[in-house]
C-alpha cells in the first residue's frame, strides 16, 4: 500500500535526511541505533518507518542523492560551452560549493560506502564514474602537453578530485577562503603543474 503524504512530507523527508546525515558522519553508519536517530530528528521510530523502511535506506537516500546532485550540477555546467579553463574552474567550484553546503554527506559518502547493498553500490558507482569522466574530459580540452594518457588520465582526475572532495577534514566554509575562493586556488596549483612543458 502506498503511504500517504502530507503537505509537509518533502520538508519532514530533507530534514531526515540532513540530520540523519549529520549524525552518521559523527557516529558513523553502523554505531548508530535507530534510537539515536529518531533523537537526531526529534522524531519517534514510527514516524521515521512513515518516511523510510530502514536505517539502511536512509543511507542509500544520503549518499544517492549527493552523489546525483553533483553529477547534475557538472553535467549543467557542460551545457555552458565555456571554453576549456572556464570549464574547469566552473566545475571545481560547482564541487566545493556543495560539499561545503553538504559536510555531513560528503562524509557518509566517504566513510559508509562500503555499508551500501551491492546493487546500490553498482548505481551509485555509475554515478561516480560520470562525475570522473566529466573531470577527465574538462583536463583533456587543456592537455596542450598530451598527458591525459590512457595509463595517466585517471589518476590526474582523481588527484584533482581529492584535493576539493577530502576538505572536510580541514576545511570551513565559514572562514575567511570562500569556496569558489578555493575552488580557484586548487585549480591555480594543480594547472601550474599540470600545463608546465617537460624540461621546463
Amino acid at each position: 500500500m502506498a503511504r500517504t503524504q502530507s503537505k509537509d512530507y518533502p520538508e519532514i523527508r530533507e530534514n531526515i535526511l540532513r540530520s540523519a546525515a549529520k549524525l552518521f558522519a559523527e557516529k558513523g553508519f553502523s554505531t548508530a541505533t535507530i534510537v539515536d536517530l529518531a533523537n537526531a530528528c526529534q522524531s519517534s521510530r514510527g514516524a521515521l518507518y512513515h518516511y523510510f523502511d530502514s536505517k539502511e535506506e536512509i543511507l542509500g537516500k544520503i549518499v544517492g542523492e549527493h552523489v546525483s546532485t553533483m553529477l547534475t550540477e557538472l553535467q549543467a555546467v557542460g551545457e555552458l560551452r565555456l571554453n576549456p579553463e572556464e570549464n574547469l574552474r566552473a566545475i571545481a567550484r560547482g564541487i566545493m560549493e556543495l560539499n561545503a553546503a553538504n559536510k555531513a554527506e560528503q562524509i557518509v559518502l566517504l566513510n559508509d560506502w562500503n555499508q551500501l547493498d551491492q546493487p546500490l553500490k553498482t548505481e551509485i558507482g555509475a554515478a561516480q564514474r560520470k562525475i570522473i569522466s566529466i573531470v577527465k574530459d574538462a583536463l583533456a580540452r587543456l592537455d596542450a602537453s598530451h598527458r591525459m594518457t590512457p595509463k595517466f588520465a585517471t589518476s590526474y582526475a582523481m588527484s584533482l578530485l581529492g584535493s576539493l572532495n577530502y576538505t572536510y577534514v580541514w576545511y570551513d566554509p565559514e572562514g575567511p577562503v570562500t569556496p569558489q575562493e578555493y575552488a580557484d586556488q586548487v585549480i591555480d596549483v594543480f594547472l601550474s603543474g599540470f600545463l608546465q612543458h617537460d624540461g621546463e
